[in-house]
C-alpha cells in the first residue's frame, strides 16, 4: 500500500532537498575556489633512457610553472613551494614559464617579493628558465626577464646550455615562447650532439609535435593547467592553444623516442578554480638503462 504523504510533509522534503542541493553547490564552489588551487601536490617521475650518463644516474630535475602570480596564486604562497623545492634538494631548478598572469598589474613591491623567494632556492647545477606566453603579454617580456635573472634563473630563450659531470655531459635546450615569440628549433642541438641526451623546454605541450625530428629525449612544458577543472564524462574545461591535445600527464611520440612530460602547472588562469586537477610541483629523477 502506498503511504500517502502530506502537504506538510511534501514541502518539509522539498524543503531539505532544495537545501541539499544549494549546500552541495556551495561546497563544491568552495572546494574549488579555495582548497583545491591552493593544495600543491608534489609529483615524482623517473625518466629512463639510454642516452643517460652514468654520472647523470639518480639526477633530480624540479620543475615549476605557470604560477600565475596576481591572478588567484599570490606571492605569500612562493615561501610553501620553495620549502617544497628546498627538501627535495635538486640538482637542477627549471621554470617553464608564466611567472605572472599579468606583468602590467603586478607592483614593484610584489615583484620584489618574488625575487626574494626564488633568489633562496639553490640547485648545484643552476637554474633556468624559458619565456611563456603570459610573461611576453601585458608588457611583461623585459620586466619578467629582469626579475628572474635577479633571481638567478639563467634565461633559455633558443639556447642550449651544457651541464657536465666527470667529463660526461647532458643538455638543456630553451625554446621561446610559441604563441607570443619568436622560437627557433633549428640550431638548438649540433650534429655532434645528436647522441646525448637531450631535454627541451619548451612552454606549449602541442609544440612537442613539431620537434619530434629533432634529436630530443624529453620535453617538459606546462601552459594546459591540466585542463584546471576535469568533469567526469565531459573531461578538460580550461585548454589554451597549443595546450589541448597533451593536457597532462606523460606522452611517448615520434621515433627516438620523444618523451614528453606536461605539468598541471602551480596556478591558475581564465576561472578562479580547480576541480580534480591539483596544482602541481614536479620533480624528475634520471635513471640510466
Amino acid at each position: 500500500m502506498t503511504e500517502k504523504i502530506s502537504r506538510r510533509s511534501f514541502l518539509k522534503k522539498a524543503t531539505v532537498g532544495t537545501l541539499g542541493a544549494v549546500g552541495l553547490t556551495y561546497g563544491g564552489y568552495y572546494y574549488a575556489n579555495e582548497i583545491e588551487p591552493h593544495w600543491i601536490k608534489l609529483t615524482h617521475t623517473n625518466i629512463e633512457s639510454h642516452r643517460i650518463p652514468e654520472s647523470f644516474d639518480q639526477f633530480k630535475i624540479i620543475q615549476i610553472t605557470d604560477t600565475h602570480i596576481g591572478f588567484q596564486y599570490q606571492t605569500e604562497e612562493l615561501q610553501q613551494l620553495r620549502h617544497m623545492i628546498e627538501k627535495e634538494e635538486p640538482d637542477l631548478i627549471v621554470f617553464t614559464g608564466d611567472l605572472t598572469d599579468d606583468p602590467s598589474t603586478v607592483s614593484d613591491g610584489k615583484y620584489q617579493r618574488i625575487i626574494n623567494e626564488l633568489s633562496q632556492l639553490d640547485a648545484p647545477e643552476g637554474k633556468f628558465w624559458i619565456y611563456g606566453n603570459h610573461d611576453h603579454g601585458g608588457y611583461g617580456t623585459e620586466v619578467i626577464r629582469d626579475v628572474m635573472a635577479t633571481s638567478g634563473f639563467e634565461l633559455l630563450q633558443n639556447e642550449t646550455v651544457t651541464i657536465s659531470r666527470n667529463e660526461e655531459s647532458i643538455n638543456i635546450a630553451g625554446l621561446d615562447d610559441i604563441l607570443l615569440g619568436s622560437p627557433n628549433v633549428n640550431n638548438l642541438i649540433t650534429d655532434q650532439q645528436q647522441d646525448m641526451f637531450n631535454i627541451l623546454l619548451c612552454h606549449e605541450p602541442d609544440y612537442a609535435d613539431s620537434v619530434i625530428d629533432y634529436p630530443f629525449d624529453i620535453q617538459l612544458s606546462g601552459h594546459s593547467h591540466g585542463g584546471q577543472v576535469q568533469i567526469p564524462f565531459y573531461g578538460y574545461v580550461v585548454t589554451p592553444a597549443l595546450g589541448e591535445k597533451y593536457v597532462e600527464g606523460k606522452h611517448v611520440i615520434g621515433n627516438r623516442p620523444l618523451q614528453l612530460f606536461v605539468s598541471r602547472g602551480v596556478g591558475t588562469t581564465r576561472l578562479p578554480f580547480r576541480f580534480s586537477c591539483r596544482p602541481e610541483l614536479n620533480s624528475y629523477t634520471l635513471n640510466m638503462t
